[in-house]
Order: structure tokens, then C-alpha cells, then sequence
């Protein structure tokens, strides 16, 4: 009897850290969005980084929506994760331009996870946008934020 009540203690205590994690299911996977922005915080969580942006057209200015400067947010993986791809504070200062796929949140909300595209084009913007041509691709099509 102690050792089974032992093994259910200790299974909860190991599941614990599984539970915590939440699940992907409020972003839209059956649709991504591309858009380039210029960073204004990167949050280094401990489960997921999360950079924060003003989204910019292809000459650089603000994109606006109601008369305000477009915010969206984007959810990407673990910060031991996205520093072995390149992207921590110190690569991705305040003020970087990058461009990033994202699939959008359910609730229409400005925010999306990380769709396996990420790309830096430095603190301005190139002639022609931020691509694969004039940036520093970091994230590929095949990367997981889950």
C-alpha cells in the first residue's frame, strides 16, 4: 500500500512540469500570416520567447490601424531553443527589422506563434523589403515553436 501511494506521489510530482506547458490550439494552424515589423521588446519566457513589433511596410514606415502605429506579438520556442538558432537579446536588440510567418491567434487578436520563418535584416530596412535575398534567414520552414 505505501509503495503504490509512493508511485502515485511521485507520478504526479513528474507530470507536473508536462502539465504546465499549455497547448497550440489557440492559434489558427490552418493559416499563416507573413508580415515584416521592427522589434520593440523581446521577452526571453522560460517557456517560449516572445518578440513584441511594429509591423512595417516594404519601405520601412508604420503600417496603422485606427489611426496607431500596427502592434503584433509572436510566440516562439523555448529561449535555449531560439539561441541555438541565432535569436537572443543581444542578436535581436530593440529597433531590429525582421520578417516572420506566423499562425495567427483563433480570436483575431495580434498575436501568432512562430510558422517556421525568420528572417533579420538589421535596424534598417533593405530595398525591397525584408527576404531571404537581403536578410539573415535564422528560423527555417521546418522549425517547431511547440
Amino acid at each position: 500500500m505505501k509503495n503504490t501511494m509512493l508511485g502515485i506521489i511521485l507520478l504526479a510530482i513528474m507530470a507536473t512540469p508536462l502539465l504546465s506547458h499549455h497547448s497550440f490550439a489557440m492559434y489558427d494552424q490552418s493559416v499563416t500570416k507573413t508580415m515584416t515589423g521592427k522589434l520593440s521588446r523581446y521577452i526571453p519566457g522560460s517557456n517560449h520567447v516572445q518578440m513584441l513589433f511594429q509591423v512595417l511596410d516594404n519601405d520601412g514606415k508604420p503600417m496603422m490601424q485606427n489611426g496607431k502605429p500596427l502592434e503584433w506579438g509572436v510566440e516562439m520556442g523555448s529561449a535555449a531553443a531560439m539561441a541555438r538558432q541565432g535569436v537572443t537579446p543581444k542578436t535581436f536588440p530593440e529597433g531590429t527589422i525582421f520578417t516572420v510567418t506566423v499562425y495567427p491567434l483563433r480570436d483575431g487578436r495580434n498575436f501568432g506563434a512562430l510558422a517556421g520563418l525568420l528572417i533579420k535584416c538589421g535596424t534598417t530596412m533593405p530595398k525591397g523589403g525584408c527576404t531571404k535575398e537581403t536578410g539573415q534567414s535564422l528560423v527555417g520552414r521546418s522549425f517547431n515553436a511547440q
